[in-house]
């Protein structure tokens, strides 16, 4: 039997090298053309022959040395977010206000690792294994455009594994949850019109920011009262934009915010009721509103027939006992969900937060985001495992 975790820790200092350039030279989404281009640099040296699709999107394609129809997938993502870096590391972010704060330069540096040792040992390889280097995450577009592309980006593959960083699980340990896993992600923008007037005399007016706070307001009590306190829903405004001076009722109001839920009936609901609450009080007083909406990323479910046959694969790997089957469901969306609705896929959480290591235990997009390097090699591992299920 193969040792794949001997084999990535092998590797653990390329793999930890790849990820600190990769953190010290964040890009966002769309816009990842070093990253790709350092990805690329990589194949070429390991003999994988890849592919772009779209600007940054990159697709590696290894041939064993075993003919077979057998193909699979690899999934990682490789965009990182708007936020000012305030980690004193030595590998911290050039980019300045932008920063890997959620795990996806070790996503990156990890596939890499596992497409070189098996690009080593290609002559045991079975079939096909397809690399997906995939953009643009965060903005939850990245996968919907790459499988725009459908046949160049998933080839035959019959099914698709990805990995995401945990800093709530302990280095060492690893994820896999049946069922949901996260929640989905709508992005809306609500619009309110109103009419500009002295603030001295409202009534000639009509106060789209006075409308938008209501809005805001009364959108929590969809939560409260209109969903099941048993399934988690999160209806968040994260932006609110009005007026243009202190002694004048503001003619217009824009609100930007995100639902997340667990499950498609309830997204239905709940994004009905967002809309028809903003409509509804908008004309109460006097105005007029309209929404645009925003598909980021479905429910990420993981099937139970998947999530058995990879947590026999994390025994075989690293010995019984490392699994955590009961992880909280996470109202964060990914859009690795967008994969397993063309094929079986199992996304797995790498645990990567150790209270012995600064900031490894730290929340996603936090600006002092870090991860115990030491996972590394384990995801790199189970990279490489998923190939010979």
């Amino acid at each position: 039997m193969i040792n794949y975790l001997e084999l990535a820790e092998n590797e653990k200092d390329y793999i930890i090298a790849l990820r600190r350039d990769f953190h010290k030279h964040p890009e966002t989404a769309f816009k990842e053309y070093r990253t790709a281009e350092r990805i690329e640099a990589e194949l070429d040296k390991f003999a994988i022959s890849h592919k772009r699709i779209g600007e940054t999107g990159v697709i590696g394609v290894l041939k064993g040395g075993i003919t077979s129809e057998k193909s699979v997938a690899l999934r990682a993502d490789i965009d990182a977010l708007c936020i000012k870096e305030i980690n004193e590391v030595g590998y911290a972010s050039e980019n300045e206000g932008i920063m890997h704060a959620c795990g996806h330069d070790a996503h990156t540096a990890m596939l890499l690792g596992a497409a070189k040792i098996l690009a080593e040992n290609r002559e045991t390889i079975e079939g096909e294994v397809r690399f997906i280097f995939q953009p643009a995450e965060e903005i939850g577009a990245g996968a919907k455009r790459l499988l725009e592309e459908k046949e160049r980006t998933l080839g035959k593959a019959s099914k698709v594994f990805g990995i995401h960083c945990a800093p709530d699980l302990l280095s060492g340990t690893v994820g896999i949850k049946k069922g949901i896993n996260n929640a989905s992600v709508d992005h809306f923008t609500i619009k309110i019109n109103g009419n500009s007037s002295h603030v001295c005399a409202p009534e000639k007016g009509v106060d789209a920011l006075y409308i938008a706070s209501q809005v805001v307001v009364a959108l929590q009590g969809i939560v409260t009262r209109l969903t099941s306190p048993v399934e988690p829903v999160v209806i968040g405004v994260g932006k609110l934009s009005a007026g243009t001076s202190y002694n004048i009722v503001a003619g217009e109001a824009v609100l930007e915010g995100t639902t997340r839920n667990i499950s498609h009936e309830n997204r239905k609901k709940v994004n009905e009721l967002v809309e028809k609450t903003a409509i509804s009080i908008a004309e109460l007083y006097g105005g007029s509103a309209g929404i645009e909406w925003e598909d980021f990323a479905s429910p990420l479910i993981n099937p139970s027939e998947g999530c058995d046959e990879v947590k026999k694969m994390v025994d075989d790997v690293l010995g019984e006992g490392h699994v955590i089957a009961d992880r909280e469901v996470y109202m964060s969306g990914d859009d690795f969900c967008e994969y397993q609705k063309e094929i079986p896929g199992v996304y797995a959480y790498l645990g990567t937060g150790n209270p012995k290591k600064n900031n490894t235990q730290n929340a996603y997009h936090s600006n002092n985001f870090d991860i115990d390097e030491d996972a590394l090699s384990i995801g790199a591992a189970l990279y490489t495992a998923f190939t010979a299920l």
